[in-house]
């Protein structure tokens, strides 16, 4: 057993990143809670659209409806992913302790795109088109 290789890795700078392992594991840690909170914010959005605009959106109430909306579920959160991408460079980069404190302005801004998105989609390609 390499003693020295052990005493090298508990030594690291506080500023420093570890292994990619590591800086994937605190990337997961920070975002998947919050995915939750983002996910429900887009049904927040979906209900308030339902509810305000209920006789007009009771036709598309179908099961054939239920498969596009798991469509868009699923895409938001590919979305959602496009944070790690962001994340873990930010992480090995001179601004690491700056990012980790901060980061929370990424999900916030990626949440209001995600809600205008969700605006633009149901307002402009699905509300015109229900009967």
């Amino acid at each position: 057993m390499d003693v020295t290789h052990s005493n090298q890795m508990s030594v690291q700078n506080e500023g420093q990143p570890g292994p990619l392992r590591d800086v994937l594991r605190d990337a997961i840690r920070y975002w998947e809670p919050r995915r939750v909170v983002y996910n429900l914010v887009l049904v927040v959005v979906v209900m308030v659209w339902l509810l305000f605009t209920w006789p007009h959106f009771r036709s598309a109430l179908a099961l054939g409806s239920l498969l596009f909306l798991s469509v868009f579920a699923m895409l938001a959160n590919v979305c959602y992913c496009a944070a790690y991408l962001a994340d873990v460079p930010m992480q090995y980069s001179l601004f690491q302790a700056v990012w980790r404190r901060r980061r929370w302005g990424l999900w916030v801004t990626g949440t209001l795109f995600a809600i205008l998105l969700a605006n633009y989609w149901i307002a402009d390609e699905i509300y015109p088109y229900v009967r």
